[in-house]
Parts: structure tokens; C-alpha cells; sequence
């Protein structure tokens, strides 16, 4: 029997996503042929094409002229922009960006699409680390990809995002825009691989969706596949177990997208959906699976999943490296699932995740074979959190085998993370790590449950900044009690600590559906939880004590403007993306990164 797994856009283009390597490596060590094809970065590789971009721009100013007679009349109605149909809604805002495009960016349409093909050399070849060179590579994708979505607006492609303001998480509007030809850039991309992927004569073929910005691309493909071929379509990945409970009630999701959805860890049942399509087990035996069955929807039971040293080494046979925007590969690995401490209140990562840990001497093992076999030596470890015993453990077992890598992680401010640990740990190759800062505030940090000594926290960040580790500081505005107060100490943490904060990511809390504080609400100042209105959304919106919405959003400007003003404009960021800048920093090291400034002279 032959499988075949799928990674569909939208996800940033710069590394191979774990989930496919990971099962392809466990489907292959039970007997199975299976094969992968990152559609994803395929995909980024053909729309920067200066052919693709200039055929877009030209397919959208030629579509403006029709696009005006259709919405003329609606116009001359005088209603509420609202209450026009969803696709004059959509048209209206296409023909005013094409006009304004066109008409004020003249010459930026006749040069990004030649632009984009150096650009894209530069990021991916040595260039990539010229600072100037590179930060004016990315600018240009980024307007190359505008152009390249001019067609299909306001569904906009970037790097890291897919995205359409009038796209609702609900199943009318998920099936809308998964058949609408003038907003879905997929519909003719899917036409260039189709031949491909139905040459491949599979068996079983899985669509990994691991957010939202990838349901779209997702189900247009798979909607395509199940019409197109006579394979098993199943549908994997982290979103739609989230949101499980939604899926059942649209028994019309079979109908239109697949034949079975696997939810939670994957690696077991994807074996175990292998045997069954090959007539080895029956349907119920398959763990973790939704499918129809007597028009009526069935969830079989979850059974103990593997655990990491139970599962076979990742396989990335048949990827083509040279495809992806970085001049290195940066793999992401795990070392671990789940979360050790799994107490923190705001989050709900690890769901669906059991805790294990992956045996040192096994992991180090894969890093050599994984270098030996594909020349890697760059990695991301994608766990929720990796101790200090584990660091200290696995820093001597690298030492000890002689492994040349760099890598780095997300961890918890502990205070075992000692200065000895973190210089043993650095030169072991970790050469960057995402602490979970989170806030200021003694009262917000109390109710995050944390688990931390907060005292200590500048003490484990000045250690690891003195044995060359960049630290890279979680942030985050809006939590329930959070008062205008509170989110300034958060700001001055950050603003007065620029020597050992070497650089911080903002982000605004959202109630995920799995987060502990739903379920004692009055505990952190909630006072009404409403279901979610679009079925699909994996997050709750809520009405809280603190910060209001207008107080939140001028404390996010405030963020910004200190924030520049206290680093100065550094070089990371205008990197943007933690891999960059992992790889700058690999290259240049922590001083020499902190203290470049970019020549903007030379762009």
C-alpha cells in the first residue's frame, strides 16, 4: 500500500514542518511505502516567479473594469457596506485596491517581479548574511506577494500569514471561500501539481492543517483530491482537533473534504489508518478517528500514545532543501511532548499532548544520523518547554559524542538554570532561547500560575546572557485583571533590561477552548464567557476586570514606541523571524548582533 502525506500552504517558508517528516518516518518503519511533498513551499517558489507575479497583476487590471459594472449598481443603492452580499463586499474592496494600486504604485509593478527572483537568491544563498542586502530582499517578497494576490484581494498571501478580512471560522463561510474562484489563489495553483500528486497512485493520501491560516488552502485541496483521485483522504494536524466538536455536527464536512480526520498524536493512529485501509484492521480499531458510518458520525476511542522513544527517527528522503528561504535548514525536533510544569492557567499548547521525554542518548543519536544522512546541524527544538536537568543532561552527552549543532528552544525561567548550566549548555551549540517573560506585574504573574520564583527571573536572564545566549522574552497584554498599571510595569521590564532582554515578542491573550482558567472564571476576574460565534475558532471571547479595549490598544502602541526608542531600531527587528535571526546569530554571535545597526543608506 501506498501513502502519501501532504503539507499544504499557508505556513512560513523557511524549514520543513515537523508533522510530516515525523510520520513518514513511522509509516516507513512499519513496512509502508510513504512519501511527503511539501505543497507549501512549492507553492511560495511558483507565485514569486517574476511570471506569476506579472500575470497577476495584469489578470487583476484587466478583471477591474468588469469588476466595476458588476458593483456599480449596488454602489448607486447607497447601503451599508455591510449589507451587501459577501461577494460585492469582497468585489468593492478588490476593485479600490487594484485602482489604488495601480494607480500609485506604478513603478514598484514594473520592477518587484524581476526583483523578487535576485531577492529570493539572496535569502536563500550567502548573501543572506549581508544585514542590508537581506532586510531589502524580504521587503521585496513582501511586495511581490501583494502583487501576487492583487487578483484574488482582499484574500492576501505574506509570509506568514494567509488571510481575508471577511473569512469567518464557521462552516458557510469555511465552504464559501474554499469554492470562491476570485478569492482563493489555491483553486489554480492546485492545477500545476494535480498530474503530480495523482502520478503518485496513493492509496491513502493526508492533508496535515495545523492552523487557520492553512484551512483554506487545506480543504480546497482536499476537496480537489476526493473528486480527483480514488485515494482515502484523511485530514490530520493540530486544528481540527481543537475544534473536534464542531466537525461533527457538519456531517457535509465528509461529504465535501475527506473520508476520516485523525485528532491528537498522530503517530500511532496514522499506522494503525495504514492497516486498516490495507484490509489489515477494521475501522474501529483505528485510535483517534472520526469518520461517518450509517449517516451518523463516529469518534473511535484514544488510545495511550507512543512515546517518543517508541517512535522512529524523522524521514525527510525526497525534500529538496535548496526550495526553502534560508540559506540552512533548520529542523524542528523534539526532545519532549506535552509540558513538564502544564499548570500555567493562560495556556493550552500542550493539548491533546501526553508529557514524555526522549531518551538523551537516543536524541543525540538522531542528530548524528540526521547529519550524516541530510547534512543538518541546525535545530529547532518545537517542545513546550525543555528543563534544566534535561539541558544539563543533554549538554554532556553532545560534549561527549562530539556533535557539531546549534540550536535552540522555549524554556521556563527557572532557577536551576544556573550560570554554570548555561555555559556548558552554549557550548554545546545552544545558541538562542524564547524565555516565557510573560509580565511585569506580581499580581498577573500570581494568576498565570507560573510557577516560577519571579525575583529570580533577571538573575537566570543575566546568566545566560553572560555565557553568549541570546534571549529572546515572551510578552503578552490583555490577560483578565490586568490593569493599565500593571501593563507598564511590563513595558519597563522590558525597556530598562535591553542588556539582557536581548530581544521580545508581543503578542495579546486569547481564551483558547482548552485553557485552564474557563473553568473557574470568577478566580481571574471573568465575568461572562460566551460561546464561541464562529464554531469553528478554537478561542472563547469573554468579558473580563482590567484593561478595556480601548485602554489595551493604547497600551499596545505605547509597547511599540518605548520599546524602538529603548533598543535604538536593532538589527533583529527587522530580521522578523526568530529563524533568521537564530541563524545571525549563529554566524555572528550575541554582541555583534545586538550592537549592529543597519545602514538603510544601502537599501
Amino acid at each position: 500500500m501506498n501513502t502519501l502525506l501532504l503539507f499544504p500552504p499557508q505556513w512560513t517558508p523557511i524549514s520543513p514542518h515537523f508533522a510530516l517528516p515525523s510520520l513518514i518516518g513511522q509509516l516507513k518503519a512499519n513496512g509502508y511505502e510513504a512519501s511527503g511533498l511539501d505543497l507549501n513551499i512549492d507553492f511560495y517558489n511558483k507565485v514569486l516567479e517574476p511570471d506569476f507575479i506579472k500575470n497577476a497583476i495584469l489578470k487583476a487590471v484587466d478583471n477591474n473594469q468588469n469588476i466595476l459594472n458588476e458593483i456599480a449598481p449596488y454602489i448607486k443603492e447607497g447601503k451599508d457596506f455591510s449589507e451587501y452580499p459577501l461577494d460585492i463586499q469582497n468585489k468593492i474592496v478588490r476593485y479600490t485596491k487594484i485602482k489604488e494600486y495601480t494607480t500609485k504604485k506604478q513603478t514598484a509593478l514594473a520592477s518587484i517581479p524581476d526583483l523578487a527572483k535576485e531577492a529570493l537568491n539572496i535569502i536563500k544563498g550567502e548573501d543572506f548574511y549581508n544585514p542590508e542586502m537581506l532586510i531589502k530582499s524580504i521587503n521585496i517578497i513582501d511586495s511581490a506577494l501583494e502583487m501576487a494576490s492583487l487578483p484574488y484581494f482582499p484574500s492576501k498571501i505574506s509570509l506568514d500569514n494567509y488571510s481575508n478580512p471577511f473569512f469567518k471560522l464557521n462552516f458557510d463561510c469555511i465552504k464559501y471561500f474554499v469554492f470562491d474562484k476570485e478569492t482563493n489563489i489555491f483553486i489554480e495553483y492546485y492545477k500545476t501539481v494535480l498530474d503530480d500528486i495523482k502520478a503518485k497512485n496513493a492509496d491513502y493520501i493526508g492533508i496535515s492543517i495545523n492552523s487557520s491560516s492553512q484551512i483554506i488552502p487545506g480543504l480546497t485541496l482536499a476537496n480537489i483530491l476526493k473528486n480527483e483521485t480514488n485515494a482515502h483522504i484523511n485530514i490530520g494536524g493540530n486544528f481540527f482537533g481543537r475544534v473536534k466538536e464542531a466537525v461533527i455536527k457538519h456531517p457535509e464536512f465528509f461529504d465535501l473534504f475527506c473520508d476520516t480526520i485523525l485528532v491528537e498524536e498522530g503517530e500511532r493512529p496514522v499506522v494503525e489508518l495504514a492497516k486498516y485501509i490495507n484490509g489489515e484492521i477494521n475501522v474501529e480499531d483505528v485510535s483517534n478517528l472520526i469518520y461517518r458510518k450509517d449517516g451518523g458520525i463516529i469518534i473511535n476511542d484514544t488510545k495511550k500514545p507512543l512515546k517518543l522513544d517508541e517512535m522512529a527517527i524523522v524521514s525527510l528522503d525526497g525534500y529538496n532543501f535548496k526550495q526553502y528561504f534560508a540559506p540552512e535548514i533548520i529542523l524542528p525536533f523534539q526532545s519532549s511532548r506535552g509540558c513538564y510544569w502544564g499548570k500555567c492557567s493562560f495556556c493550552d499548547q500542550d493539548f491533546g499532548q501526553n508529557f514524555n521525554v526522549k531518551n538523551v542518548e537516543k536524541l543525540t543519536d538522531e542528530f548524528i544520523q540526521l547529519n550524516k544522512k541530510y547534512g543538518l546541524k541546525y535545530f529547532e527544538f518545537i517542545d513546550e518547554s525543555v528543563s534544566p536537568s534535561y539541558l544539563s543532561e543533554l549538554a554532556d552527552k553532545i560534549k561527549e559524542k562530539n556533535i557539531d549543532i546549534n540550536y535552540f528552544f522555549d524554556a521556563r525561567l527557572e532557577s536551576t538554570f544556573c550560570g554554570d548550566l548555561l555555559k556548558k549548555a552554549y557550548n554545546s551549540g545552544l545558541k538562542m532561547v524564547l524565555w516565557g517573560l510573560e509580565s511585569g506585574s506580581n499580581s498577573v504573574m500570581e494568576l498565570i500560575n507560573k510557577g516560577i520564583d519571579i525575583d529570580k527571573r533577571l538573575d537566570i536572564l543575566k546568566n545566560s546572557s553572560d555565557a553568549g545566549i541570546w534571549n529572546f522574552a515572551f510578552i503578552f497584554f490583555g490577560f483578565p485583571t490586568e490593569t493599565t498599571e500593571d501593563a507598564k510595569k511590563t513595558i519597563n521590564l522590558i525597556c530598562e533590561n535591553t542588556d539582557i532582554i536581548h530581544s521580545y515578542g508581543r503578542s495579546v491573550f486569547t481564551m483558547g477552548k482548552h485553557t485552564k482558567l474557563k473553568d473557574e472564571p470568577e478566580k481571574y476576574g471573568i465575568t461572562a464567557v460566551y460561546p464561541a460565534v464562529d464554531e469553528f475558532s478554537p478561542t472563547y471571547t469573554f468579558d473580563c476586570t482590567g484593561m478595556k479595549k480601548e485602554e489595551l490598544n493604547l497600551i499596545l502602541k505605547e509597547c511599540t514606541k518605548t520599546c524602538n526608542e529603548a533598543y535604538n531600531n536593532p538589527l533583529w527587528m527587522y530580521l522578523r523571524y526568530r529563524e533568521y535571526l537564530f541563524l545571525y546569530i549563529s554566524k555572528y554571535g550575541t554582541d555583534w548582533v545586538s550592537n549592529y545597526k543597519p545602514d538603510f543608506n544601502k537599501m
